[in-house]
């Protein structure tokens, strides 16, 4: 199987799935528990059809829209996601420089694996942080003022990692941050030469955004989940997410919102988006897909914060569903992760241009000229 096979994301999961160790793989693949949310996020958007205009004179369209202030290209951007190195050596570096190309939003973790101050000169186009709260406020406080500094267009507070989810592949295959070569997953990292090649010889793999403040996950191999279950403040509440929107004072994003009640608490607290998100299915097993709870949401606080469907999008119709539904706009991250790992930026960029062909096609096939077109008459229930 070659790059110029892979015609959407599912086909660059079968090429990750051949380029990469079992542990590294099964990382970005897994969920939590029995994975029947993670599975759920997909086949929701199966649950409803659309029903196309035709005869709309649809020879120009708009695929742009505003999230947080900035207009982007496409109603689609870039979730920010952890350890992207490990994925592929150009990691995050690759994947800002597609989504700079495209003109969309990108993230980086506070797990990133290139700094703040490098993604902050790299890139013009809209960019997000990701905030996970640790016990270490120096380390909060560090995070929020270096992305002050670098001109980040954002901050994505996650609220759904209060503990980690439980991960079986993980504790299958031992992963770790760094990884940890044992005796049970030698033979998959054994068969992966230029894996192994790329991690050894080039760049040292680091978590520099934190390791000013914490060892574990650079120097000290750890797990996520017990990352998560021993780093992050679990008396996280929503005082604390408003003193940070407020200390930050720009564009403030909520992401792990998933209930109507917190969608209005984070107007309330002065957020202007959600990311509306299970965390891909790792976190809470059984919880709803994000696009199920978009239309209820978007009724309950549509036209007053930015409505992101974060999670399960595999096709350019399911961003059109979701924006039918009241979205904004829609991210992801295991739909380039997958690129990512399987070819780098030239992976990255052939994945997202697919996926922007995708609706741009779509668009046109349901007769609107611009995304504000789109709206719930276009859509039928099953």
């Amino acid at each position: 199987m070659r790059l110029s096979d892979c015609h959407n994301v599912e086909d660059f999961r079968r090429l990750a799935q051949r380029r990469l160790p079992s542990p590294i793989f099964h990382y970005i693949d897994g969920a939590g528990d029995d994975e029947v949310t993670k599975g759920r996020n997909t086949s929701s958007f199966g649950d409803c059809d659309l029903v196309p205009n035709v005869l709309a004179g649809v020879e120009n369209i708009d695929m742009s829209t505003t999230v947080m202030g900035k207009k982007i290209g496409m109603p689609l951007f870039l979730s920010p996601t952890a350890l992207q190195r490990l994925f592929h050596w150009q990691g995050e570096r690759a994947v800002a420089a597609v989504a700079e190309r495209f003109n969309t939003w990108f993230g980086i973790s506070s797990l990133a694996t290139v700094s703040i101050e490098e993604v902050g000169a790299a890139i013009k186009t809209p960019k997000m942080f990701q905030l996970y709260i640790h016990k270490d406020k120096g380390l909060n406080k560090s995070m929020v003022e270096r992305c002050k500094a670098a001109n980040f267009d954002a901050i994505t507070l996650t609220v759904d990692t209060i503990v980690a989810g439980n991960r079986e592949r993980c504790l299958r295959t031992g992963f770790t941050s760094p990884p940890r070569f044992t005796p049970s997953s030698v033979f998959s990292y054994a068969t992966h030469p230029g894996w192994v090649m790329n991690y050894l010889l080039r760049e040292k793999f680091s978590l520099p955004n934190l390791s000013t403040h914490v060892s574990e996950g650079t120097n000290v191999a750890v797990s996520v989940a017990d990352y998560f279950n021993t780093m992050l403040d679990q008396s996280m509440d929503w005082k604390m997410a408003e003193a940070i929107r407020a200390e930050w004072g720009g564009q403030f994003c909520l992401k792990g919102v998933m209930s109507v009640e917190d969608a209005k608490r984070a107007v309330d607290i002065g957020a202007t988006a959600i990311m509306v998100s299970n965390h891909g299915g790792r976190q809470l097993d059984g919880s709803r897909s994000p696009f199920d709870q978009i239309a209820e949401i978007a009724d309950a606080v549509g036209g007053k914060i930015d409505i992101i469907c974060d999670g399960g999008v595999r096709r350019g119709t399911h961003v059109l569903k979701a924006l039918a539904a009241g979205a904004t706009a829609c991210s992801g991250g295991r739909l380039y992760l997958y690129a990512l790992a399987a070819a780098g930026e030239t992976g990255v960029d052939r994945v997202v241009g697919k996926l922007r062909d995708e609706i741009e096609r779509g668009m046109k096939l349901m007769g609107v000229r611009s995304v504000a077109e789109l709206d719930s008459s276009m859509l039928r229930w099953r």
